[in-house]
């Protein structure tokens, strides 16, 4: 199962947990509305603040990879430059050496 999958089931079991809690309890249907409210946005905050981390997480994660990846295509264009220049080099030496046998 996924972190997100994980994370999603908790604060929907806990607002689940919580709407129960609240209708259950012997208050007003004012007093019982405005617990509602406040527990959702407690709950909704709450959230939010755990996937502002979770999604800080993955830039963080993408950047690094980002990074590993432009390095690695950087060397692979060093070692490109590095072996066209040997072959041309060693073609110039084996042509030139072509035209001195004959």
């Amino acid at each position: 199962m996924g972190l997100g999958k994980l994370i999603l089931g908790v604060a929907v079991g806990a607002a689940a947990g919580a709407l129960l809690g609240v209708l259950f309890a012997p208050d007003k249907g004012s007093a019982t509305r405005l617990k509602l409210s406040k527990k959702g946005e407690d709950y909704m905050s709450g959230l939010k603040e755990k996937f502002n981390d979770f999604l800080a997480g993955v830039t963080a994660d993408v950047e690094s990879a980002m990074e590993k990846g432009n390095d690695i295509v950087e060397k692979g264009k060093s070692k490109f430059e590095e072996a066209k220049s040997t072959a041309k080099e060693t073609s110039q030496s084996n042509f030139a050496t072509g035209q001195r046998k004959y």
